[in-house]
């Protein structure tokens, strides 16, 4: 299968059933925690190992890439994974993976949470927008009413970015829609995990250095 239904009930073909599906709701949503802690606590977490953050992040996403390719050698599911993840990269191995470049790639300007002014908006997108989004689907919505319902998340975080983290107004108007463009294709070889983050990371990158 090359393609996901857009409106399938994923509870039903989650390890642990229902709560299995509303455990990894939770733990996706608290994701949203890892760009304050990099941007407060960062010096101090990479510390504890002697790195400064940035090969913090670098060693972290090594450690993923090792561990998930582990668990799909030996076919490894765990609470609140799908089926089909047996044998696939994971949603949680695509969004460590592009959490982890956002954090290494993503312009970074100023001191404390305005470092931050991009990455926090491009996670705390994923984090928000993907489970909003998935719920209104699985409810029997549509797809129309889970963009439009994803619009409204993702501009509502791009633009408290702006009055709290000097993110630039012009790059929230533009960045915002392409978030829920992440969660559009319903593929299997690439999770919306990881397409939500890159698809506003890449152009960001690119005019961060044409300019």
């Amino acid at each position: 299968m090359s393609e996901i239904p857009v409106d399938i009930d994923h509870a039903k073909h989650s390890v642990g059933g229902a709560g299995g599906h509303w455990f990894r709701r939770v733990t996706h949503i608290a994701m949203c925690i890892i760009p304050f802690a990099y941007y407060l606590r960062g010096e101090e977490i990479a510390g504890i190992v002697n790195l400064n953050p940035r090969d913090f992040i670098i060693a972290v996403l090594i450690l993923f890439v090792l561990i998930e390719a582990i668990r799909v050698k030996m076919k490894i599911v765990i609470v609140g994974q799908r089926e089909y993840e047996a044998n696939q990269i994971s949603a949680l191995g695509w969004g460590a993976f592009a959490v982890c470049l956002a954090l290494i790639l993503a312009p970074q300007e100023g001191a404390g949470l305005e470092a931050g002014k991009y990455t926090i908006p491009l996670i705390c997108g994923l984090t928000f927008v993907d489970p909003v989004m998935g719920e209104v689907k699985r409810a029997k919505k549509g797809m129309k009413n889970a963009i439009l319902i994803g619009l409204i998340v993702s501009y509502s975080i791009w633009l408290a970015s702006v009055m709290l983290f000097s993110t630039p107004l012009l790059a929230a108007v533009l960045l915002a829609p392409l978030t829920v463009a992440g969660e559009v294709p319903r593929l299997t070889w690439i999770d919306d995990n990881a397409t939500m983050i890159l698809f506003p990371l890449i152009p960001l990158i690119l005019v961060d250095w044409i300019f």
